[in-house]
């Protein structure tokens, strides 16, 4: 396990501590941001934490947060570590054990690194380029026997149904995690993945794990997520995106979701 990885690890299984330690608290205060999507105390806590961390350890290195940095000036040639400190807020917050911790590193403008931790369900998903996909340490594949297994199911999320026609002829699951979703297709559960408004965050992790578990990751409008834009404030850049385990299967689900 590379340095960089092993630290990045280290700061999410803390930072899932702390957001353990307040699961379910009565005393947690939550709003809504200016694109609807709720933010909580312990979502600015966790995004301090994991930003003093970086701080600390990579000085130099440039960040993208979403709730305390989400727009983005210019690496001028720096990594760059784009952070989703609670990633299912929405779940964490009504108790749900679906939520997440992900931290992604950029080299020469796309995901070198990523580690996604949910914590509750003892899930530790991590990539590093051209070295493959983990679950807790052991590599995984989005192959499976074959495609049409009657447990295969098509993870999405709630907006997919209301901003497009959909024929996918599989059984659906949203889970109410974006970052969730694309662990479950590249550990081959779900034999599609599709988010109709993920923002960086949600998917520069996924953009890594998906590849290097032998998937195939694009956004369905065919817009190219990395190399960053410069000053962009991607709170409002929405990047709708397409898993698949091949690109026979993606090419074949793209022609069954259709834009209303």
């Amino acid at each position: 396990m590379s340095t960089t990885l092993n630290f990045a690890t280290q700061i999410a299984a803390e930072v899932g501590d702390y957001l353990i330690k307040n699961f379910n608290s009565s005393q947690l205060h939550s709003h809504l941001k200016s694109d609807r999507s709720l933010v909580t105390e312990a979502d600015l806590t966790a995004d301090r934490m994991i930003r003093a961390a970086i701080n600390e350890k990579f000085p130099t290195d440039e960040l993208l947060s979403e709730e305390l940095h989400p727009d983005f000036i210019s690496d001028q040639g720096r990594s760059i570590w784009i952070i989703d400190p609670l990633d299912g807020t929405t779940n964490y917050s009504l108790g749900l054990r679906i939520w997440g911790v992900l931290l992604t590193r950029l080299e020469n403008g796309h995901p070198s690194i990523t580690v996604m931790y949910f914590p509750l369900l003892d899930e530790m998903y991590t990539a590093i380029e051209k070295g493959g996909a983990y679950l807790n340490g052991k590599r995984i594949y989005t192959s499976q026997p074959h495609d049409e297994l009657p447990l295969s199911f098509f993870a999405c999320c709630s907006r997919t149904f209301r901003q497009y026609e959909v024929s996918i002829p599989y059984k659906v699951r949203i889970l109410g995690s974006a970052a969730y979703s694309f662990c479950l297709m590249a550990r081959g559960a779900a034999i599609l993945a599709f988010e109709a408004t993920p923002k960086i965050w949600d998917i520069a992790g996924a953009w890594l794990l998906v590849k290097e578990a032998g998937g195939v990751i694009a956004t369905w409008d065919g817009h190219k997520p990395f190399p960053l834009q410069t000053n962009v404030d991607y709170t409002n850049k929405s990047f709708p995106t397409l898993a698949a385990k091949s690109r026979a299967r993606w090419e074949k689900a793209k022609m069954q979701i259709n834009r209303k």
